[in-house]
């Protein structure tokens, strides 16, 4: 089997689904404007608003399957209701007749502050009834009331809901393209790719040279960005399994979420590739022939481990392992003092082999734990719903986000011109997203996808301005090209749309103006809409994204703390206490990895926003941050995992081993004594504001020439001149285990429960060596960003 074909197959995949979403899109847009052009007259009587049809069909059949199309019509409903609510009441109240700008400016406003509001209401549902609710008062103004109060509400309504039946007959069309049968795809297809990378990392540890070593590191490393994105669209397919099978979900108590499954798979399998990054040298001295026929061994038992999880879509079954167990820890008895990278190696291969998920509780942490759940499950339940309905501040930011853009878009836009009016508050309707985003390169995006659109669409109408009837057949290769937009960097999501819209207003639907005219007005009109959209942005979050990964970083840091402190001293007499340890490391390991995903969203935001006159954003240090935040956030899974696993060996006999905890303890306090204080000092600068109180706190609290002793805590931190304590802390550690790994003992169960003690110790001592280093690198960055952002500080920073 090639190393690289899970690849080349994982690349086919996606591009089949990008061509047949884009072929879905082109035949959904098709119906929609066929009917709105050349459908029967009393049908077409109720689609005035084609624009608006468009839209929605991009939007509910953009790249989903039969789930997803289901979700998004459900999303039309919602929306539909709400408009005829809202709009039938504002209109009724205020009365059609005295609709002008200033009015209609403030019934969007109002209007959008009510659709904004609710927590529980899905975003395409709110950017739906957004965009309806232009429409409807923009039509109320052009036409001066005439129409009455219902009629407007009415096509609007029509219009969006044949958009999203459109949606709904080009998904049919020729079969459906279930959210289940693709999740089954690309589960066997990422099993695949877990499989080879597993290949490649044993076949990286037992290599014979270095070079042969490194070809397998950066084959696995390949796989590994191609299984990062076969993860993402298993997850972007399980809303749509739970929408076209929901009973499986609230019928089956023994459903498995395959998310869960395969975050434990990657997460065990990134802890390989940790532990191959830590070898100094190849080949590995401790891996024997023997050794190294056991490693080739697994592979052949984890696929086909692996390979019955994918067929049945179940859990894994390991009795077909069994018989590996035994020989994986009579391996690591002799090598776990003498190498921690192998001996760790060897322990993740034991979690792949034995479906171990780390990232779940025990079985002691959930017997105590599971009755209260399952007694509190329902009051909590109950609860969420309830707070669901309270408006939180985030809520409000949108709510009033939303409110005051979409009224100065619909004012500003009838005011320049009042034929066109819809465009300027109908462009941005879309762009409104909960939190934060890169707000100019959004805007950016769709900007330029209205201009191309626009451009595409009035030579169409050149070229065609003779057979007009047939003018909407050049649309179809822009629809289908568009799509593919949507996967750029350059455009996104926001610009593809924009792209496909675009020409479809110019040519899809009829207007009294030239087409070039009705262009361009639409184009201002569009830049109107944006500028309002980036004012209120602006306003909203005055904040730049380099200012909000930098408070990022200072809370991952002291989260990083927090973890480091809860790591337990195993003391096998107070046993309560350790395992309430190691939960509330879990917990703290919760909210770092949450932290450090913030920070990845912040700096990738940082990175597309303008500089202005601020100091660039210093892309390549954030980066070198995260991913070692990134791997310490996995080890410290590790190390709460393995400190459980020991208190419960210890409960079996809590006299064994004595000797041992209370070496390891000697070396875990020293660990943390290292460790915290760093972290917190570091924690510390990135809070500070102001570049001289950054660069005095640096001076104060890392030294840089602690030999010379320049300043007052160069012995807290002395360990950070280099590796010289690591060493010594892993040198003891290992002098520990080795003194128990030549203990004999005479009792079958012992000397088993001996092999399962030094399996777990040496998880954990791997685990402790590499938060210092990573700890080391952090600090060197946080340096080199200090550097960057006061280059004037005298501070010595070698």
């Amino acid at each position: 089997m090639s190393k690289t074909s899970s690849i080349t197959t994982a690349r086919s995949e996606m591009w089949r689904g990008r061509l047949g979403s884009a072929l879905r899109t082109t035949l959904a847009c098709t119906v929609a404007g066929c009917t709105s052009l050349y459908g029967p007259a009393p049908l077409r009587r109720y689609l005035e608003f084609p624009s608006f049809m468009y839209v929605t069909t991009v939007l509910v059949v953009s790249d989903a399957t039969l789930g997803d199309t289901v979700r998004g019509f459900w999303h039309v409903v919602c929306s539909n209701i709400q408009v005829m609510m809202l709009s039938l009441l504002s209109l009724q109240l205020i009365g059609p007749h005295r609709f002008n700008s200033c009015v209609a400016a403030l019934a969007m406003a109002a209007s959008a502050f009510v659709v904004g509001l609710p927590e529980s209401t899905h975003l395409v549902t709110k950017q739906l009834a957004f965009g309806q609710l232009v429409n409807v008062f923009v039509s109320t103004v052009v036409d001066g009331g005439r129409t009455g109060v219902a009629v407007h509400p009415v096509h609007v309504v029509c219009s969006t809901a044949f958009g999203g039946v459109a949606a709904v007959l080009a998904m049919l069309l020729p079969f459906p393209r279930l959210a289940h049968y693709e999740t089954r795809k690309f589960y066997r297809l990422y099993a695949k790719n877990t499989c080879e990378r597993f290949d490649c990392n044993i076949e990286a540890i037992s290599a014979s040279d270095n070079s042969t070593a490194v070809g397998f590191i950066a084959q696995a490393k390949s796989l590994s960005t191609t299984g990062a994105k076969l993860l993402q669209i298993i997850r972007s397919k399980q809303d749509g399994m739970h929408w076209e099978w929901p009973q499986t979900r609230i019928f089956n108590s023994h459903w498995i979420d395959p998310e869960d499954e395969l975050q434990h798979l990657e997460l065990t399998i990134r802890a390989t590739d940790i532990a191959l990054s830590t070898c100094t040298s190849f080949p590995v001295g401790v891996i024997d022939e023997e050794l190294r026929g056991v490693l080739l061994n697994c592979r052949g038992h984890f696929s086909k481990v692996l390979g019955q999880q994918a067929k049945c879509f179940d859990s894994f079954d390991a009795t077909i392992t069994s018989d590996m167990k035994k020989e994986i820890l009579t391996k690591n008895l002799s090598i776990a003092y003498k190498d921690l990278p192998t001996s760790f190696f060897l322990y993740c291969v034991h979690l792949l082999l034995y479906d171990s998920p780390i990232a779940k509780k025990t079985d002691h942490v959930l017997g105590k734990t599971q009755k209260r759940g399952d007694f509190k499950w329902s009051a909590r339940k109950t609860r969420e719903v309830v707070m669901n309905l309270i408006p939180n501040n985030h809520n409000l930011a949108f709510a009033f986000k939303s409110s005051l853009s979409l009224g100065l878009a619909v004012f500003l836009g009838l005011t320049y011109n009042k034929e066109n009016g819809y465009w300027a508050g109908l462009l941005i309707a879309l762009c409104f997203v909960p939190g934060r985003h890169p707000t100019f390169s959004l805007a950016n995006a769709r900007g330029q996808g209205t201009a191309m659109g626009s451009i595409y669409g009035i030579l169409c109408c050149f070229v065609f301005k003779k057979i007009v009837d047939f003018s909407f057949l050049p649309l179809l290769p822009w629809i289908f090209f568009s799509s593919f937009l949507k996967y750029s960097r350059m455009y996104g999501q926001a610009g593809g749309i924009a792209a496909v819209t675009g020409a479809l207003l110019v040519v899809g639907m009829k207007h009294n103006d030239p087409p070039s005219q009705f262009a361009l007005a639409r184009m201002v009109e569009a830049t109107i809409g944006l500028l309002c959209f980036v004012i209120v942005e602006i306003i909203f979050n005055p904040c730049r994204a380099a200012t909000l990964a930098k408070s990022e970083l200072s809370q991952c840091l002291r989260s990083l703390h927090d973890c480091i402190g809860q790591i337990a001293i195993i003391t096998p007499t107070k046993r309560e206490m350790p395992f309430s340890s190691c939960q509330e490391l879990r917990e703290g390991q919760k909210k770092l990895k949450s932290l450090v995903c913030q920070l990845e969203e912040f700096t990738a935001e940082a990175e597309l926003e303008p500089n202005f006159w601020f100091i660039p954003f210093h892309n390549a240090c954030y980066r070198k941050m995260l991913e070692s935040l990134s791997k310490m956030a996995d080890l410290l899974l590790f190390v709460a995992y393995s400190m459980e696993n020991i208190m419960l060996l210890s409960q079996k006999n809590g006299a064994f081993g004595v000797d041992l905890h209370d070496g390891v303890n000697k070396n875990v306090r020293i660990f943390k004594n290292k460790v915290s204080p760093t972290l917190e000092h570091l924690e510390e600068i990135t809070r500070k504001k102001i570049p001289g109180k950054l660069a005095n706190e640096l001076n104060r609290n890392i030294p840089c020439d602690i030999e010379a002793q320049e300043h007052p805590n160069a012995e807290a931190l002395r360990v950070w001149s280099g590796d010289e304590v690591v060493d010594s802390i892993t040198g003891s550690f290992l002098k520990h285990l080795e003194e128990m790994a030549n203990k004999t003992h005479t009792n079958i169960d012992e000397e088993m429960l001996k092999s399962q003690m030094l399996f777990h110790y040496s998880c954990l001592g791997f685990c402790t060596n590499n938060l210092m280093r990573e700890t080391m690198k952090i600090q060197s960055e946080v340096k080199e960003l200090l550097m960057w952002e006061n280059p004037s500080s005298q501070t010595n920073h070698k």
